[in-house]
């Protein structure tokens, strides 16, 4: 599917963390057929900067998310341009006036795309990676009755310090260009966008692939070569007000700023009832395995399994064929207990 093939809930006017705005929308993709019982449906929302054909690695006829057994629902990020988001939202709520969207955002709307559009009570499975991991937590614990797995892969259930620090690196890289103009450019920030793919590349990939030249392997004759033709073209035509919202939203996740848990992270975990798996890689510069260690320690019934390989944070997005294969295996193992 391309990234244009896509479905479109309407969610009226919708009330965001930071205000309401009239005609939200919701945009989806759905693989596979609802079984007449509605009980064979899978959850697997976006990542950041993402859409879902990012997610399609996992889905399928003969992968773990079986389209012949399942039907998988992808909502994509609020922010990302295709749901609602500054580019593509009117005055007086379009570019940097958009308003702040949290996790519970998200899943807020997810929830309503669920139950209102579709009848589903019962979800076998919510799955994501990074930014879809947080919204997975984020739905373990605001539908407990509903999620009955979660696999949360290369993610965690609240923004680290450290993980803010990155943001906030990515964050002045775009707002530092001139040409950003407080976010109403006539044409995009380059020099920012350009600044933003550099400091991403050396986060989204662990120091061993870089050290054994991985780059190399996968057709780049030299670094300057990867980071030039790879990354850069990435987000070249991306839109800076959109890669800032959703910045803001992954900076501010955390679990426990759910109603009810009064930031208290430790206790929204313990009020997980799903059956879990975290899955984090080895070398993830952004949720390294401990973080998702402390987490499944909080846990009822969790189980940590670590992603081997160098290819750091982006093992979780199919990259590395041997951390898609492993991955594959666990939510297989999973989705069998």
């Amino acid at each position: 599917m391309s990234v244009t093939d896509h479905k479109i809930f309407e969610l009226g006017d919708f009330a965001f963390a930071g205000g309401t705005v009239p005609n939200a929308r919701l945009a989806y993709q759905t693989y596979g057929e609802l079984a007449d019982d509605k009980s064979n449906a899978i959850l697997f929302p976006t990542w950041f900067a993402g859409t879902h054909i990012h997610n399609e690695w996992l889905i399928g006829p003969g992968k773990a998310l079986d389209t012949t057994r399942y039907f998988v629902i992808a909502p994509n990020l609020f922010g990302n341009g295709l749901s609602s988001s500054p580019s593509n939202t009117p005055a007086p709520y379009d570019r940097a006036r958009f308003p702040n969207v949290t996790i519970l955002d998200n899943v807020t709307a997810q929830h309503r795309l669920i139950t209102e559009h579709f009848g589903i009570t019962r979800l076998p499975l919510v799955i994501g990676a990074s930014m879809g991991a947080a919204q997975t937590y984020q739905w373990a614990v605001s539908y407990p009755d509903m999620v009955e797995r979660m696999a949360s892969i290369t993610g965690s259930s609240h923004t680290s310090p450290h993980n803010k620090v990155f943001l906030d690196g990515l964050r002045y890289a775009l707002t530092a260009d001139a040409a950003f103009a407080d976010g109403d450019y006539p044409e995009p920030p380059r020099i920012g966008l350009r600044a933003f793919a550099r400091v991403l590349a050396g986060w989204a990939l662990s120091q061993a692939f870089y050290w054994e030249r991985v780059y190399e392997k996968v057709g780049f004759a030299t670094l300057d070569d990867f980071l030039t033709n790879l990354w850069e073209p990435i987000f070249a035509t991306a839109d800076a007000n959109d890669l800032l919202a959703q910045i803001w939203t992954w900076k501010h996740a955390d679990i426990g700023l759910t109603p009810g848990f009064d930031g208290d992270t430790e206790a929204a975990l313990a009020a997980i009832t799903a059956k879990a798996v975290a899955l984090p890689a080895l070398k993830d510069l952004y949720f390294p395995p401990e973080d998702e260690a402390w987490a499944v320690g909080h846990m009822r019934d969790a189980k940590l399994i670590v992603v081997p390989g160098i290819w750091g944070h982006l093992t979780g997005g199919g990259s590395d064929p041997e951390g898609a294969a492993f991955i594959d295996n666990a939510l297989r193992e999973l989705l069998a207990r």
